[in-house]
């Protein structure tokens, strides 16, 4: 289940990408699939190991094409251990929402980002993590849960201005080029968890919608993907943020 738009960020075969929270690698899979050279960073450790065994079996199963190459890397996002303008694009999927000094982060992206090369930064969309922090304080309460609800202008603010030093000198600015919301089937699930209880998963109607979202995952029905891309606009879960490095040379 994807959430950035590849083509929209400007992926090429031989790019050089940092998937930075990568987790579980869902988007550090599928760069390598498409030819880029992947480095799956994480804190997360043992869920690093997972990502380099798959990436390993799908060298070995020919998934890829010949020349790309792929490694896990782990750290922390305030101390990015790589140089200045070393990646020609960036995905953060879902992290910044559990940072608690983000433009630190945000302030790491951008420099580990080369002049010209292009971000893509997911986090929660603001009306859909409303209604689930409503209805459960386990939702956001849990260890290393979502610590802020961002709007759409906080987070374009915060990236195009290349995130606010702690010594007030202005970081290096952002090209905004557009957003996009995405996972609109997803919302109602997470609202029903958090109804019900978010580790209610017996629940009847929990289990149901989640049968559901498993066809779509695994089927991708017609009639699904056609309400998907009409819930993406009004509800859906994630919003999707791209920015560009301006070409200084």
């Amino acid at each position: 289940m994807l959430t950035v738009d590849f083509d929209r960020l400007g992926l090429r075969a031989g790019d050089r990408v940092l998937d930075m929270g990568a987790g579980a690698g869902r988007h550090s899979f599928e760069m390598y699939r498409r030819g880029a050279d992947v480095i799956a960073f994480d804190l997360d450790a043992e869920e690093l190991e997972g990502v380099r065994d798959l990436f390993v079996a799908m060298k070995e199963a020919g998934e890829v094409p010949a020349g790309a190459e792929a490694d896990v890397k782990q750290g922390d996002a305030l101390a990015l251990p790589f140089a200045d303008g070393e990646f020609d694009r960036i995905v953060c999927s879902e992290v910044l929402e559990h940072i608690h000094d983000d433009v630190a982060a945000i302030r790491e992206l951008i420099r580990v980002l080369r002049p010209g090369g292009t971000l893509a930064v997911t986090v929660p969309r603001w009306l859909p993590e409303v209604v689930n922090w409503s209805l459960s304080a386990d939702y956001h309460n849990a260890e290393g849960g979502h610590i802020r609800i961002y709007t759409d202008h906080e987070l374009i603010d915060k990236v195009t201005k290349g995130g606010r030093p702690n010594d007030g000198t202005p970081g290096e600015a952002m090209l905004f080029e557009g957003k996009s919301y995405t996972h609109g089937l997803h919302a109602p699930y997470w609202w029903i968890k958090c109804a019900v209880g978010v580790e209610n998963d017996t629940h009847p109607l929990a289990k149901a919608y989640h049968k559901l979202l498993v066809w779509e995952i695994m089927k991708q029905p017609k009639a699904l993907q056609l309400a998907g891309k009409v819930l993406d606009p009004m509800i859906g879960k994630s919003m999707v943020l791209y920015f560009r490095k301006p070409d200084h040379a």
